[in-house]
């Protein structure tokens, strides 16, 4: 009897060790795959901006600024381009961070679970609009909304999608944030408890200083998704690279630029055309450097919180 049920148990477990392997081997192949794909994106990069750079000098890439590849009169220097991605970004952080942080706060120490479960998939909705709404949102309705308050305004400008973008990427610090309160140990706000305080100087003398970390990677992590962000500026921001603080005027950033020789009519294989994937290049290395250090911040949070 007993023999019996061990055959047929190692009869029952011969499909499922089948199928683990098979579920297994998936998952292996999708992760290669995946590491195939960033590897060649690189490459790319690294081989079409090498023939970039041949005949442009780095020197004229970072020192000149202007930024004309499609004029008579050229001028690679990548300045004009990244002051308008920051200026951009600099909005969206100066309005997703303060509200963000809010938002988490509100979650993590004031909601109720019943509220808590209704609220956060209503603000993760955010999240799910396609850019492209954003950036006609920003154009039809943020920016002449804004030319009622703001003199001068143009009808594209670098304040409008800032704005749109930081409505954006709220979500991401607003979650990130949240969980970083969460993994806070429950032992320090109940000493400060003890102590006397009160919830908000627990929360801003306790929490908030002992999320710190987790705090800045969401900032970090929603700066380079800023960054990166191509439809809202190439819709609502212009189409004209200069280096200025106004975000009242019309600039262009890293992506719009991409998306604008892409669907032009220049021709591949030529200076003009090898210049999106110089900026392409240095775009890529300020998201990656952004996510390194959100991640290296993410880990001492979790660290903290597994303490």
């Amino acid at each position: 009897m007993r023999a019996h049920k061990t055959t047929l148990a190692l009869e029952l477990e011969r499909p499922r060790a089948l199928s683990e392997r098979l579920v297994a081997a998936f998952l292996t192949l999708c992760g290669i795959l995946s590491i195939g794909t960033s590897v060649g994106i690189v490459l790319v990069l690294v081989s079409e901006s090498w023939e970039f750079f041949r005949e442009v000098s780095p020197a004229k890439f970072l020192g000149d600024t202007e930024f004309t590849p499609l004029f008579a009169d050229k001028h690679f220097g990548i300045w004009p381009l990244l002051g308008g991605t920051l200026l951009t970004t600099f909005i969206a952080v100066i309005v997703a961070v303060p509200l963000g942080l809010l938002a988490a706060i509100y979650l993590a120490e004031f909601a109720t679970d019943r509220a808590r479960r209704r609220l956060k998939p209503i603000l993760e909705i955010l999240a799910g609009i396609p850019t492209v709404v954003y950036g006609y949102f920003a154009l039809t309705i943020m920016t002449p909304l804004l030319q009622q308050f703001v003199p001068g305004l143009a009808g594209f400008n670098a304040l409008g999608p800032g704005i749109v973008m930081g409505v954006m990427i709220l979500p991401i610090v607003a979650s990130l944030s949240e969980d970083a309160i969460y993994a806070i140990p429950p032992t320090l706000k109940e000493g400060a408890y003890a102590l006397g305080a009160g919830k908000l100087p627990t929360i801003f003398r306790v929490t908030l200083p002992s999320a710190f970390s987790g705090i800045a990677a969401s900032a970090i992590l929603g700066l380079s998704r800023a960054i990166g962000e191509t439809m809202i500026v190439a819709i609502a921001a212009g189409q004209q690279p200069r280096l200025t603080l106004d975000p009242r005027v019309p600039i262009e950033t890293m992506t719009a630029f991409i998306v604008q020789v892409s669907l032009g009519d220049t021709p591949t294989g030529t200076l003009e055309y090898r210049t999106i994937f110089a900026v392409g290049l240095a775009l890529f290395v300020m998201t990656l450097t952004l996510n390194l250090v959100s991640h290296r911040l993410r880990r001492r949070v979790l660290k903290g919180g597994a303490a």
